[in-house]
């Protein structure tokens, strides 16, 4: 007999082991580790994946595997170790590990069935309970809505007349398209069109078209080429002269589109060099990780680009991760229309059956490259020769619920697992990476020269506090606003950049004070002006304006700050001429906006994009030579340990977009605190000193890359109980751990209420400390209350959020 351990589809401390199920006999040669199975576990028909086949078992009985879910594994060997690096790394179950490895569409869908146990029992049932089994034998969960009815229920259920059952139900589909096709020979096919009536026109028309179709058409295109119906193909179908089969398609988001074939650009001295010592590891299947700093437009994509080549050039695979707001058409088209139909795109804008199509083309080994955002990195490659991780220091590869893993980390584990080379690039590296490449453990690779001959912009810094005193009380600066009308005049384009959505920030009462908040969130509601509405950007909470003040009946109600609506707004005021698209969360929400709008400003349809964070990397547009930063302050002033470096690198991101060919690039950043350091270095483009400045500060207050950090936050409906779990948990690691290691809190997080959950919080740092088995003892002191569902326990061990 064989036997399967199978982790279970059920995410808590009890289940989170491997639990053995009797193989039956006919699925013995068939069933693999790493396949999906659906497996009996209490009253529940849960999925669960096979992580080993043995021939023994501690346990007494058996209960015997239900279903196989796939014909060949959804996670290879390499998978199921990365699994287990991850439970021990990010301290997330198994199951949440492989769950997070395979698109969403194959994530299980559960149904619930109560079903007659005989029809003995039908006249025993509840009166209430009858009618809903009236001519049939079963009932979907789903369908009972009256409580009265659900106790009724369970009472015929207790006294066993019915009993529950579960289905797992698969939600990945195979798009599936139909064809039709005429098997007859050329004279057969003219002998059944004289024999046809004279009035079946269309079967004729139908039959002409598919004679001149060797291999068949899909029937629709047939239907709407020839004119017929339906009703016609089905005849030709019932007298045997029209065969139809069904044939397996993929979704392709890009089929409409046609991408020109490019081909590599002759290489400056710095890119050579930099090319040549990753093409030299992939050679020789070394394991290096190579940290590729390089200004913006100093050509770090075609340096990419030639490493590819190289890996596929020796059969091997390769992943390039790019940030979620970076993986624009522009990215997509430069590597489509270099490497084609070999390469797989994966990222948020696709459709669930689009990203579930794609990750099958990896499965099955029809592409060699795969480009697309954080979750790009589980891609299912046996033979990898490469992984690229652009904008290596974006926060967005770190993520921020279960499982908690950074993108870096698991690229580097898989790269050593395969003897192949990580390439990390960046214009302004993480501190982490630059310290690690300076150390010597990370290989560093520089480009200092920009591809056009203009260099880097020039830019200039403008203090918003002199515009007030000068009587501007515009959000333009007067040097700001004349480079647009210069701009406009000579025909060029410019990018504004704003970290803010939305109309105004908050609304606040003149009178009295009041701040318009959220009623479920500690956090001031933002006015957006196309819905008249004031909306939470954390719970989604909305509410319309008021034109009173809740607290002191005043009309003098008054919006603060400026969101990109308002920008807007201001601009077509001052400049009516210029045309404007706006790129935010509201504008882009739609599936394509982001490409239209992107297209637009590609073909010189607006003169002035203005957008937040998403407009800030990987554009390139050859007309834009002005960049302005409206505030460059907003992230600067946040209770985050990075804040100056995030400032730093956005600003020197978003600079980037100006000049990139042969027309100069001039930058204009507005802010309130021209003398701070990240915004008077970024201007001159100084990421050197900065590192050492930032550095400096990092080692003073004990932060990475100096120590390690771990942030424990705790919610739960009552104030009193989050504080005293929060405390006693500060209190347990303290005892557990060297004095060496620095306990801060608990205290309030700076949001210290989420959708009606208060939160406390506090953070570990260490250099030394065997934590791991004191943050698994935490978790498992609190499963119980966890599980009840009122008390939140988030342990995250490399926090990029401390929000």
């Amino acid at each position: 007999m064989k036997i399967a351990s199978v982790i279970v589809d059920v995410p808590s401390r009890q289940t989170d082991r491997p639990f053995d199920y009797e193989i039956p006999a006919k699925w013995e040669d068939v069933l693999q580790v790493g396949m999906r199975v659906t497996v009996p576990f209490g009253a529940r028909r849960l999925q669960g994946f096979v992580v080993d086949i043995k021939t023994h078992s501690e346990a007494k009985t058996l209960k015997p595997i239900e279903a196989i879910l796939d014909v060949t594994p959804v996670l290879n060997e390499e998978l199921l170790q990365l699994g287990k690096y991850l439970t021990e790394t990010t301290l997330c179950f198994a199951i949440s590990a492989y769950q997070a490895m395979l698109p969403a569409a194959m994530k299980a869908k559960y149904e619930k069935e109560i079903r007659l146990v005989d029809e003995a029992y039908r006249q025993k049932l509840h009166p209430s309970v009858q009618p809903l089994f009236a001519n049939r034998t079963a009932l979907l969960w789903k369908e009972i809505d009256e409580p009265t009815v659900l106790s009724r229920l369970q009472k015929d259920i207790q006294n066993g007349y019915l009993e529950v059952v579960y289905h797992v139900k698969e939600k990945g589909t195979k798009k599936i398209v139909k064809y039709i096709v005429c098997p007859l020979t050329k004279e057969q096919c003219d002998e059944v069109l004289r024999s046809l009536p004279a009035n079946a026109t269309k079967q004729k028309q139908l039959l002409e078209l598919l004679a001149s179709a060797q291999k068949g058409l899909p029937l629709k295109e047939a239907l709407e080429r020839s004119g017929a119906s339906r009703a016609a193909v089905k005849a030709l179908i019932d007298k045997g002269i029209v065969h139809e089969y069904e044939v397996e398609t993929y979704r392709d988001p890009y089929e409409q589109r046609h991408f020109a074939k490019t081909a590599p650009l002759t290489l400056t001295n710095e890119q050579q060099q930099a090319l040549d010592a990753i093409a030299d590891s992939v050679r020789k299947n070394e394991h290096h990780v190579f940290l590729l700093y390089g200004v913006t437009g100093s050509g770090k994509t075609e340096v990419y680009m030639q490493a590819i080549e190289e890996v596929l050039a020796g059969g091997k695979e390769a992943i390039v991760l790019v940030p979620e707001i970076s993986l624009t058409p522009q990215m997509v088209e430069r590597f489509k229309g270099r490497f084609g139909s070999q390469v797989a795109v994966l990222h948020s804008g696709l459709s669930v059956g689009e990203k579930y199509d794609e990750w099958r083309k990896i499965q099955r080994k029809e592409v060699k490259l795969v480009v697309g955002a954080r979750s790009a990195i589980f891609a299912p490659f046996e033979n990898l020769g490469m992984i690229i991780i652009d904008e290596e220091h974006e926060a967005s590869y770190k993520q921020e619920e279960t499982p908690r893993y950074h993108a870096r980390d698991v690229a580097i584990y898989r790269a050593r697992f395969h003897q192949c080379p990580v390439v990390l690039g960046s214009a302004t590296p993480s501190l982490e990476s630059f310290a690690r490449a300076k150390k010597g453990v990370y290989r560093l690779l520089t480009l200092q020269k920009r591809m056009s001959e203009n260099g880097l912009p020039t830019v200039n810094v403008v203090d918003m506090r002199e515009e007030l005193r000068s009587g501007n009380r515009s959000m333009f600066s007067r040097s700001l606003f004349e480079k647009l009308q210069d701009r406009l005049q000579k025909g060029e384009q410019a990018v504004l950049f704003l970290n803010r959505r939305g109309y105004s920030t908050f609304v606040m009462c003149r009178d009295c004070g009041y701040v318009i908040r959220c009623p479920h969130c500690d956090i001031s509601l933002t006015y957006h002006r196309v819905h008249q509405q004031l909306k939470c950007h954390y719970c989604g909470y909305e509410e319309h304006v008021v034109s009173r003040c809740p607290s002191c009946t005043s009309e003098h109600i008054r919006f603060f700050g400026a969101g990109t609506q308002k920008v807007e707004e201001e601009l077509t005021k001052l400049l009516p001429q210029a045309r404007v698209i706006r790129m935010d969360v509201d504008t882009t929400s739609r599936k394509g906006a982001h490409e239209q709008l992107l297209s637009a400003f590609g073909e010189g349809k607006a003169d002035i994009l203005l957008g937040t964070q998403m407009i800030a990397k990987g554009l390139d547009f050859p007309k834009v030579t002005l960049v302005g930063v409206l505030t460059a302050d907003t992230m600067l002033h946040l209770p985050d340990f990075r804040a100056c470096e995030k400032t730093f690198q956005l600003l020197t991101q978003v600079s980037g977009r100006a000049g990139r060919h042969h027309l100069p690039g001039e930058v204009v950043i507005q802010t309130y605190t021209p003398d701070h350091y990240s915004i008077e270095l970024a201007a001159c483009h100084d990421y050197e000193t900065f590192y050492q400045k930032e550095m400096l500060v990092r080692k003073r207050h004990g932060y990475p890359p100096f120590y390690f950090l771990t942030l424990i936050t705790v919610s739960h409906p009552e104030i009193t109980k989050a504080v005293a779990v929060t405390e006693k948990i500060a209190a347990y690691v303290r005892s557990q751990l060297s004095k060496e290691a620095v306990i801060l809190g608990p205290v309030a997080s700076p949001i210290a209420r989420l959708h009606d959950r208060y939160r406390y919080q506090c953070m570990i740092k260490y250099k030394r400390e065997a934590i791991a088995a004191v943050l698994k003892n935490v978790i498992d002191r609190y499963q119980q209350e966890i599980a009840q569902g009122e008390l939140q326990l988030t342990i995250d061990t490399n926090p990029y959020m401390m929000m």
